[in-house]
């Protein structure tokens, strides 16, 4: 069979040669069909929303102000809608201005455009380990070096950070920001604690660091409660990322980022020479949403349907695991991080998953360095909760039928075997 060559390789800037689809991204195609579990894409459940509110909003917006709605806009963003979510991040404890704001096409963009303001090929990134994947998608885009730091059940582990950091140091080289998730982080479910918070802080502070905050999540802690932001507690050495994907709905496609002035306005070039301006339809809808909604009435219910569906997915997997295999347990929003043993590699039994009709995302996909091999994480938030337990009975079957080809090639050598089941992992590490 002849292999397909692509004619243009030669043409390709450097920075396109190595990009590849996502371990997610090609997934969702089998991953959709009916008979499968999915707890692969990281989808919130806009099932929850007020769906006749939503269609007023929208007929509204058409009605009185169609001709602007579908009119061009400033590369900044439209004002009210700042000032809106300006509101919303209050709600949280997030200061910042209107004029702080720049308005994104969700918060893929938003990374994107840090990417690009920031990143010279080769330059060096210190991220979580192990970090959102689209995180990884817009960093190595513009060839950053993205270099790990460990996390455990508290999160990003601060003393490793400062160790890199001094490491750089002596080498005569510094990171161009860091990147963290510190609300329920995506993929591995844990929140960073307010001792490593302020740690944090201090430490942008001692070595002149700049730190990236992406909070998709935040508003989403099972309780209610919420811990400060990296941002309110050093503003000046913070870009911040919000987006309304996981509060209302990913099909506005609205993000926002909050970054000192100066930052501020070389992202308002770099997305108009991506893009000219946002949707004013869209700012539009969500501005409505948030003016004329009860979004805080919505949120509460959001919290509601996904504490419900965490619960069942640990019960469920306190219930179906085999020994040896560990899982975070998250206070809020989507995630799940499942670490089984080693001698499993989750890329290589995904096939067997779908074939069991069960899906998940195998966790190299959340590491630049190839780390992950023996991860997968687990999202709650899409399926209905009669089928979550039915997703992980599947897997849990999956697991116990490799475990025992594992034992029959290792014997009692097999590693981890004997580690105890629990359902607080006690590190991420790979």
């Amino acid at each position: 069979m002849r292999l397909e060559t692509d004619p243009y390789l030669t043409r390709y800037a450097q920075r396109v040669q190595g990009m590849s689809a996502s371990e997610i991204r090609a997934l969702f195609a089998v991953a959709a069909r009916p008979e499968i579990v999915s707890f692969a894409g990281g989808m919130p459940a806009t099932s929850a929303l007020d769906m006749e509110a939503v269609e007023a909003v929208a007929a509204r917006v058409i009605r009185e102000t169609g001709a602007t709605a579908l009119q061009y806009g400033g590369g900044q963003g439209r004002p009210e809608l700042r000032r809106a979510l300006v509101e919303v991040m209050d709600h949280q404890g997030v200061p910042a201005h209107a004029d702080d704001l720049v308005i994104t096409v969700g918060g893929q963009q938003a990374l994107e455009l840090i990417a690009k303001c920031f990143i010279d090929p080769g330059d060096i990134v210190l991220a979580e380990g192990p970090t959102y994947v689209g995180g990884i998608g817009a960093l190595t885009s513009h060839q950053a070096d993205i270099r790990h730091v460990p996390m455990d059940a508290d999160g990003l582990q601060v003393d490793l950070l400062e160790e890199r950091l001094h490491a750089l140091a002596a080498e005569g080289r510094r990171a161009k920001f860091v990147y963290v998730i510190p609300n329920h982080q995506n993929p591995a479910g844990v929140s960073m604690s307010i001792e490593r918070r302020l740690r944090l802080a201090e430490l942008a502070d001692e070595h002149d660091l700049l730190i990236l905050e992406d909070d998709p999540y935040g508003l989403l802690t099972f309780n209610g409660d919420t811990l400060p932001s990296i941002r309110s507690l050093v503003p000046s050495r913070v870009i911040y990322v919000g987006t309304m994907s996981k509060t209302f709905a990913p099909g506005v496609r609205t993000g926002w980022i909050v970054a000192p002035r100066p930052i501020r306005d070389k992202l308002v070039l770099l997305r108009e020479a991506a893009d000219l301006c946002p949707s004013n339809l869209t700012q539009m809808v969500v501005e409505g949403w948030l003016t004329s909604q009860p979004w805080r009435e919505q949120i509460k219910r959001f919290r509601e349907v996904y504490r419900d569906k965490a619960d069942t997915m640990l019960g469920a997997l306190g219930d179906e695991m085999p020994d040896g295999v560990t899982w975070t347990v998250p206070v809020g929003a989507f995630y799940v991080w499942l670490t089984v043993p080693r001698g499993i590699d989750t890329s290589d039994l995904l096939a067997k998953a779908i074939s069991n009709r069960v899906a998940y995302v195998p966790g190299r996909g959340f590491y630049a360095d190839g780390s992950g091999g023996n991860q997968m994480r687990l999202c709650f938030s899409y399926p209905e909760v009669e089928r979550i337990a039915e997703g992980v009975q599947r897997l849990g079957e999956l697991l116990h039928a490799e475990l025992e080809l594992v034992t029959a090639v290792y014997g009692d050598d097999a590693p981890q075997l004997r580690a105890r089941r629990t359902g607080q992992a006690s590190g991420l590490g790979g």
